[in-house]
């Protein structure tokens, strides 16, 4: 049976998206351009988002494919999703992607001449940062299609044999309080052990810390949804616990790095919280999501389509809008909205009259043909 809670989520969760990617134009941290006046006071907030926003994007898509296994055989299901992902990232980086970087060059005066030069004699040249060509915001989709491959003999094995000794053991677990947060072990050693010595880069073959994190994450997605409602009700029986713990967990997390500052124990207490922060606020999320958004309506149907088309645009869409208020002298809160209505409706008016309607246009952004 359809979770539409999940469908909910993932329309939130990749909605955030704008905001989050708007919120990286004004705050102190990296990001392809930058608004004219830094604020320092978005830097918890962003801090806080980035924490769980893609644990639980990867979580989500893992539960996914438990629903898109139901309906394929192995090889029907690896032809879909190379479909899916590699088509639209192939048509991402040649056309989505390249406004980006030609706007990032010519704000740093890396390139002079106007776009359609700049795409047709160096665009596609070296790798970037270094070079031009990326895939920028689409890592997302390598990744996915990496783990949906490595994943799906586990996956077939724990379908056919859904009683195995380990399902049942973690059945039983999970109906205890903090059962769920055995999860958190592997997710713990990989802190520990990866990420001190492989920064994180989005570039696939080098990222090795990223890559077990998220493989991980994704392969719970498919377990937990597996175990069905003994999951379910013990989320929501359990959710102002998951409550208390989040907080207590961020809390730790915000003392260990802006209080405790940079010292070994504050470093190993960060990664050893990082987990239990942000599986403790996924866990927050699916209790009330369960209990209040699982409930089908024709707005989630159109918007379950439309996300993934808005997550390829909408990046490029905030940029180049950003590139063209940067230096005005407008307020915070006149130039954050301006971005964020202006990507939300920019990517609304391309989804729906340029890719919703066209056959041979929706496989581009990841869309069945109707």
């Amino acid at each position: 049976m359809r979770r539409h809670d999940i469908d909910w989520l993932r329309v939130l969760v990749f909605g955030l998206l704008i905001f989050y990617h708007t919120g990286k134009f004004f705050e102190p941290n990296d990001f392809h351009i930058k608004n004219n006046t830094i604020y320092d006071g978005l830097t918890l907030p962003m801090y806080f988002l980035n924490r769980w926003r893609l644990p639980i994007l990867f979580v989500i898509s893992g539960m996914g494919t438990y629903f898109a296994l139901n309906k394929r055989s192995s090889w029907q299901f690896s032809k879909e999703r190379i479909i899916r992902l590699f088509i639209p990232l192939v048509f991402g980086m040649i056309f989505i992607v390249p406004p980006q970087v030609y706007i990032e060059r010519i704000t740093d005066h890396d390139f002079s001449g106007n776009y359609f030069s700049f795409w047709k004699e160096v665009a596609f040249i070296g790798v970037y940062p270094e070079g031009n060509l990326s895939w920028h915001h689409l890592w997302f989709l390598p990744y996915l299609l990496l783990f949906s491959l490595i994943w799906l003999p586990i996956f077939q094995y724990v379908k056919k044999y859904p009683t195995n000794k380990f399902m049942v053991w973690l059945s039983f677990q999970i109906k205890k309080p903090l059962g769920l947060f055995w999860f958190c072990l592997p997710l713990i050693l990989v802190e520990l052990m990866l990420k001190p010595y492989f920064p994180k880069t989005n570039a696939l073959l080098d990222d090795w810390y990223l890559l077990t994190k998220f493989g991980i994450l994704f392969g719970y997605g498919f377990i937990l949804i597996h175990l069905k409602e003994v999951f379910w009700k013990s989320i929501e029986k359990y959710r102002v616990l998951y409550a208390i713990i989040s907080i207590i967990a961020f809390s730790i997390l915000y003392v260990s790095v802006w209080v405790m500052k940079d010292t070994r124990f504050s470093y190993a207490l960060e990664l050893t919280i990082i987990p239990v922060n942000y599986w403790s606020w996924i866990l927050l999320i699916f209790a009330y999501s369960s209990k209040y958004l699982n409930k089908a309506s024709k707005e989630l149907k159109y918007a379950n389509e439309a996300v993934y088309p808005f997550y390829i645009l909408h990046q490029t869409i905030t940029i180049i809008i950003g590139y063209y208020i940067m230096n005005l002298n407008w307020g915070f809160l006149y130039k954050f909205s301006s971005m964020i209505f202006g990507t939300f409706f920019g990517s609304w008016i391309v989804y729906e009259f340029g890719i919703r309607r066209w056959k041979y246009i929706r496989p581009l952004f990841g869309l069945k043909v109707k």
